[in-house]
């Protein structure tokens, strides 16, 4: 995919091009590291107050707009930053109409943080028409979708969420973390916002704290400028700059933990006796179909049921030498997470088995490595 939607400059060029700016007399091919707080009054970009903006935040704004095929971007701390900052927007006795397989941090953020404030939440599971056709009776102030969710990779008709939210009056946001802004571009799908944890696959080093919201529309925009600065929920410039670099090599990481991940979920479905393989590329996945509509890859997520006890499931996770147990994704390396207890912990028991988030359930993080080790790795853990 060299080209975007609407044609023009490719993802690549872009990705390595639109963050270039601000170098001044130097000429330097990358811009450095703009470490202030403070700016002197009167400086022909407008800069005052690193909270308020920094150059570093500027040219990522520019390239993750550009990336996710919108007008505007605004960067914040992190990825739960940036859901802090549109929540924030909502006000006593507006409703959130959300997925019921969401991000566990996103979960308790709505639970324990801003229902505090009188912001109510309700869950559907979106891959229903029933929960669409429903859509207008809760009369939502935004409604709220992963796609792929995290962590059993539903995948949810963008576009069609998006008729019906907006049929309901409402704007769609669509998390794009565990797709990316190469293989899925939610915007163009029909959505209002689209958020993304660019600590994940834009930056793809394990190395920076990022997240981003991506609008074409002007309002939202105000009010996302809005909360970086009154919130400070802005990011570092050094994790910015790290960030920008990570995003010129987007493309080659994707297509390569797209390709491997493909691979390790077939190993996984034909030769072990897991209960169930959930990656978007399989034939196998039940929205299969609409994965390869709206992505162009299948990215680097895998979730396993192995069916065994939460002590074997455990031992197995613990047996492995290439992926490290640990919450997080996206990176060049390989890494596992156990859901239920450790990205999903915050969320009642009961409230994720009703969505499939078992104690015998394993998410997969798969990495750039060679795939066949990978591949042994995880069938000496299951052997041993």
């Amino acid at each position: 995919m060299s080209k975007s939607e609407t044609g023009g400059e490719g993802f690549e060029t872009r990705a390595i091009h639109s963050g270039r700016d601000f170098v001044g007399e130097t000429g330097a091919v990358t811009p450095p590291v703009w470490l202030t707080s403070t700016f002197e009054y009167g400086n022909p970009n407008g800069f005052d107050y690193t909270r308020s903006g920094n150059p570093n935040f500027r040219l990522l704004d520019r390239t993750v707009a550009s990336l996710e095929g919108g007008e505007f971007a605004t960067c914040f701390g992190s990825g739960v930053s940036a859901i802090t900052a549109v929540v924030s927007t909502l006000k006593s006795g507006d409703v959130v109409v959300a997925e019921e397989n969401i991000y566990g941090c996103t979960f308790r953020l709505f639970a324990q943080v801003f229902a505090k404030f009188g912001v109510e939440i309700r869950y559907l599971d979106f891959t229903e028409e029933a929960s669409l056709a429903s859509l207008s009776d809760h009369q939502p102030a935004l409604v709220w979708i992963e796609s792929p969710t995290n962590p059993n990779l539903k995948i949810l008709d963008i576009a069609r969420v998006a008729e019906a939210a907006h049929a309901a009056g409402a704007p769609l946001l669509v998390d794009n973390t565990f797709a990316s802004s190469y293989l899925q571009r939610p915007l163009e799908l029909g959505a209002d916002l689209s958020l993304i944890s660019l600590t994940k696959y834009t930056n793809g080093h394990s190395d920076a704290l990022v997240g981003a919201v991506a609008t074409s529309s002007e309002e939202w925009q105000e009010k996302m400028i809005f909360a970086q600065k009154a919130l400070g929920l802005q990011p570092s410039p050094m994790d910015c700059w790290l960030t920008l670099r990570g995003a010129k090599t987007e493309s080659l990481r994707m297509e390569r933990h797209s390709e491997n991940a493909l691979r390790f979920a077939t190993f996984l479905e034909e030769e072990t006796d897991a209960v169930t393989v959930r990656y978007p590329f399989l034939p196998s996945h039940p929205q299969f179909e609409i994965a390869k509509r709206q992505m162009s890859g299948g990215s680097g997520i895998v979730t396993v049921d192995f069916g065994r006890s939460l002590d074997d499931t455990l031992r197995i996770v613990e047996s492995l030498r290439y992926f490290p147990k640990a919450e997080s994704l996206g990176g060049v390396e390989s890494l596992c997470c156990h859901p239920a207890s450790m990205t999903h912990a915050s969320v009642p028991k009961e409230t994720r088995e009703a969505v499939g988030i078992t104690d015998s359930l394993v998410r997969f993080s798969v990495g750039i490595e060679s795939v066949e080790d990978l591949i042994e790795d995880v069938r000496q853990a299951l052997q041993s």
